[in-house]
């Protein structure tokens, strides 16, 4: 069966289209952040897709809703053995008591955070993601300034944040980029997918031709990117040993 595929924006909503040999359209909403993908006939033109997608705003709007209501990840214990990702891989967590400033590192499989005698799971969460943002910040900056040169853009800000249903944002009038604190638990390559889509966006806003061009001269290989990104469940199983 052949394919095509394309990218739009309905409502702000960022849609996946895949064109096959079928007769109806199918519209699904997948966690864990919500994509919304749309397989279509492969005769129709993009404003009937569209129109297909608008009708059914209400419907996939409350299947985001839905997701976004759901618990995303087991609440974590902060305890010896539970398991956490940085960088896309799996790390036993390994708490280490001990008087002094607490610190935060990773090697062999073990992440290892020291902490004084008391410290509760409050605060160790804390700790660990004020880890993971300081950690973000370094790869995107280096990122951010490697991008610039090639895309041709000017980024007059950026941050990190929490955010539950997307991965980056752009704002054209400011000037100023966000990116998800998700993003350090993902594989680097998916964070390089993200800066470059929100930078390219500082020179086109929407996901029409222009910018589905602008990527692949880019980054060739940024659907197989965002796929590996989207496709990976944000919830953390507990370690067995």
């Amino acid at each position: 069966m052949s394919t095509a595929s394309a990218y739009m924006t309905v409502d702000d909503l960022e849609v996946d289209v895949i064109y096959k040999s079928i007769k109806n359209i199918h519209i699904g909403v997948y966690p864990p952040m919500g994509r919304v993908r749309v397989a279509a006939p492969a005769h129709l033109d993009e404003e009937r897709v569209r129109l297909a997608v608008v009708k059914r705003l209400a419907w996939i709007k409350r299947q985001r809703d839905r997701l976004q209501r759901a618990e995303r990840q087991s609440e974590r214990e902060m305890v010896t053995g539970e398991s956490h990702y940085v960088w896309g891989r799996r790390y036993r967590l390994h708490i280490i008591d001990e008087p002094g400033r607490p610190r935060l590192s990773v090697d062999r499989g073990r992440l290892t955070m020291q902490v004084p005698p008391g410290t509760d799971a409050g605060e160790r969460r804390h700790l660990l993601q004020a880890w993971e943002r300081q950690q973000l910040r370094k790869r995107l900056a280096e990122l951010i300034d490697k991008w610039a040169a090639v895309i041709g853009c000017d980024v007059r800000a950026w941050g990190v944040r929490r955010m539950k249903t997307k991965w980056g944002t752009c704002s054209r009038s400011s000037g100023r980029l966000w990116f998800n604190l998700e993003l350090a638990k993902k594989d680097p390559r998916c964070l390089e997918y993200i800066v470059v889509h929100e930078m390219t966006h500082t020179i086109e806003p929407d996901h029409g031709e222009r910018f589905v061009k602008l990527m692949d001269a880019f980054m060739p290989d940024w659907r197989s990117r965002r796929d590996e990104l989207n496709d990976a469940p944000l919830s953390e199983e507990r370690w067995v040993a």
